[in-house]
């Protein structure tokens, strides 16, 4: 099992960047896709972005693409998520999850993901 630790998040105005980090232990980080997900107050945890395990392909929710730009470097076992143009609506807080099917986390199935972060809020002011 992969554990995961997100940071970054914080209090950021509209209109501004912030990069998201998850960093990952245990098992071979390499063979895992991985994802980012977001819950904001009194909504469901959604699909915000993915990563195959190479990061060559990606994949992102209509309501970010263009903003946001997911990464990996499986030499420091650690995926990103720069966070551009924010928006107030954008205010959650954000999971990274791991799994070893990319088709998995792309789904979103969240009771079917292998790992989970704790989360790391980020609040967009307006």
């Amino acid at each position: 099992q992969v554990q995961l630790v997100e940071s970054g998040g914080g209090l950021v105005q509209a209109g501004g960047s912030l990069r998201l980090s998850c960093a990952a232990s245990g098992r071979t980080f390499s063979s895992y896709a991985m994802g980012w997900f977001r819950q904001a107050p009194g909504k469901e945890r959604e699909f915000v972005a993915a990563i195959s395990w190479s990061g060559g392909n990606t994949y992102y929710a209509d309501s970010v693409k263009g903003r946001f730009t997911i990464s990996r470097d499986n030499a420091k076992n650690t995926v990103y998520l720069q966070m551009n143009s924010l928006k107030p609506e954008d205010t959650a807080v954000y999971y990274c999850a791991a799994d070893d099917k990319l088709r998995t986390v792309v789904a979103g199935t969240l009771n079917a993901l292998d790992a989970w972060g704790q989360g790391t809020l980020v609040t967009v002011s307006s």
